[in-house]
């Protein structure tokens, strides 16, 4: 994740709405990946300080102030790209949803951000395209029982089904998510997290399903063709295999090979974000410069993808070696909880040469 400059000179984040030292409003650009700063011309329009062309604030930036993407002046569509892709949103009768609704937006538009960046194709859903990406944020239906005692009567599972990917959006509640990891056992769970793994399987659809990387696809991560009912029953009654650690990037990538799959590349999208923050804030570790991790546009050969991921993997050994000392030395927990061995860390190639090849 880049951060930007406002006209004035200040430094801009991703997530501002308006900046600190000039009271400028800002907004993101997809097409352009910047976030600029804008000032109202002659006619009332807002007009970019990047590069001079008109645009309006996304709905929910003018109506709810959950977004700070902006859109194409002569675009008759009312939402952004990221906005434009919610199927359900949160039932704003209840004021703390809009909270809730606002963390949301913000994780899944990183999502997009890493997307846009890797140039991973995105397109919602309509009636030629029912499997489009979509995006339904819903709440676990409460029930008042006799004596105001309150039950869960339908539970929202996170997922993803055809293209659309579920978000309970408890998950944006610090608390509630929290608990929910430590009662699962896991060491991570965050709401990008969240967002990244569940494109993984969006994607697997997209790039690896119907494609000529299947075989390779089914030596590395096993045969998604195996009952996930059976294999998600297994893993939550006797829990992931013994031995997940020397095989699998996480504990619950052991359950089934989609989830491998989805795991893994969630893994692969921190790897990216986090050492294109690295880069853009100018880090080395040990006199070494983290290297931007985002490829160049056009076709590259094989030998070029193998390096690449050569010199992404080890500028992501030293950057999370520091990242946990950091964290260890003010009392938190490690910034990246996990470590890979040699057959998840060849599924994390895969993912890298399926990306870099721009074959889809």
């Amino acid at each position: 994740m880049k951060t930007f400059t406002c006209q004035c000179g200040n430094t801009l984040h991703f997530a501002n709405s308006k900046c600190v030292s000039c009271g400028l409003l800002l907004g993101f650009i997809p097409d352009e990946a910047k976030l600029s700063a804008f000032t109202t011309n002659q006619y009332g329009n807002l007009q970019a300080s990047c590069n001079g062309k008109l645009y309006r604030k996304c709905k929910n930036y003018a109506d709810h102030d959950v977004c700070n993407w902006m859109v194409s002046y002569d675009d008759d569509h009312e939402y952004c790209i990221s906005c434009r892709l919610n199927e359900v949103i949160p039932n704003l009768d209840n004021p703390e949803n809009l909270t809730l609704w606002y963390r949301l937006e913000q994780a899944k538009r990183r999502l997009l951000y890493n997307v846009l960046m890797l140039g991973l194709p995105i397109e919602g859903r309509n009636p030629n395209n029912p499997t489009g990406l979509g995006f339904a944020f819903l709440q676990d239906e409460i029930e008042d029982q006799f004596g105001n005692e309150l039950t869960v009567k339908n539970f929202v599972t996170t997922g993803h089904a055809s293209g659309l990917i579920t978000i309970n959006i408890n998950e944006a509640d610090h608390i509630t998510r929290i608990n929910m990891r430590e009662k699962m056992g896991e060491r991570y769970r965050t709401l990008v997290g969240h967002f990244r793994h569940e494109s993984g399987h969006y994607y697997w659809d997209r790039l690896i399903a119907h494609s000529d990387k299947i075989n390779e696809f089914r030596r590395l991560f096993g045969d998604e063709r195996l009952s996930y009912v059976d294999s998600m029953q297994e893993y939550y009654k006797h829990g992931p295999s013994n031995n997940w650690q020397n095989v699998w990037i996480s504990a619950y990538a052991s359950m089934h090979p989609w989830e491998d799959w989805a795991e893994t590349w969630a893994h692969y999208l921190h790897m990216i974000d986090t050492l294109e923050t690295a880069n853009d804030f100018d880090f080395s570790v040990a006199g070494n410069k983290i290297a931007n991790p985002i490829p160049p546009n056009g076709i590259h050969d094989q030998v070029y993808i193998a390096s690449s991921f050569t010199h992404l993997f080890n500028s992501w050994c030293q950057l999370t070696k520091a990242l946990n000392g950091l964290n260890r030395s003010m009392g938190l927990d490690d910034a990246y909880p996990f470590v890979i061995s040699i057959t998840a860390l060849d599924k994390l190639r895969f993912v890298h040469e399926v990306i870099s090849s721009k074959d889809y």
